[in-house]
């Protein structure tokens, strides 16, 4: 009678373990998932199943991001890190575009300094025209991005 009742008793542990052991992982993601939201950015979640976290949320930059996803790596009982945290860069200051008659004063005391070189200014837009010495082909081109035109349009012949 004994043998006969052995095999219920295997499949009763059996079942015991699995819902132990069901048990112990919906724990064990639970204290992950505590674990790692207390550390993570406003703004960022966490969800854990089995052991992988996936990040969800936004962040002001990529370092934010890159930095959220460290965090949960780090996270003892991680098996890995799913990161769809989007990066939204919030209250960018729009660039200010000079008027025509501003623009074009600022680019002509500019280009005075390269010989060779004109420009024109139509509508925000800056169009050089001419040839200039590669070595000085930089500096010029930043100093007339400095003075925020709506675009640089770049027709310079270029010498060595």
């Amino acid at each position: 009678m004994r043998l006969k009742q052995f095999p219920v008793w295997c499949i009763a542990i059996m079942l015991s373990l699995g819902v132990f052991t069901a048990c112990k992982n919906k724990n064990n993601d639970q204290d992950i998932q505590a674990s790692i939201s207390e550390k993570l950015p406003m703004g960022v979640n966490a969800s854990v199943q089995e052991g992988v976290v996936t990040l969800s949320g936004s962040c002001p930059d990529a370092n934010c991001r890159t930095s959220a996803e460290q965090t949960a790596k780090d996270v003892k009982g991680v098996k890995s890190v799913t990161n769809n945290i989007s990066v939204s860069v919030v209250g960018t200051a729009p660039v200010d575009i000079a008027t025509d008659d501003a623009l074009t004063s600022s680019v002509n005391a500019a280009v005075s300094a390269y010989p060779g070189v004109n420009a024109t200014v139509n509508d925000g837009v800056v169009t050089l025209t001419g040839t200039i010495k590669r070595s000085d082909l930089q500096a010029l081109m930043q100093s007339i991005q400095a003075l925020n035109p709506k675009r640089v349009e770049n027709q310079l012949t270029v010498n060595n």
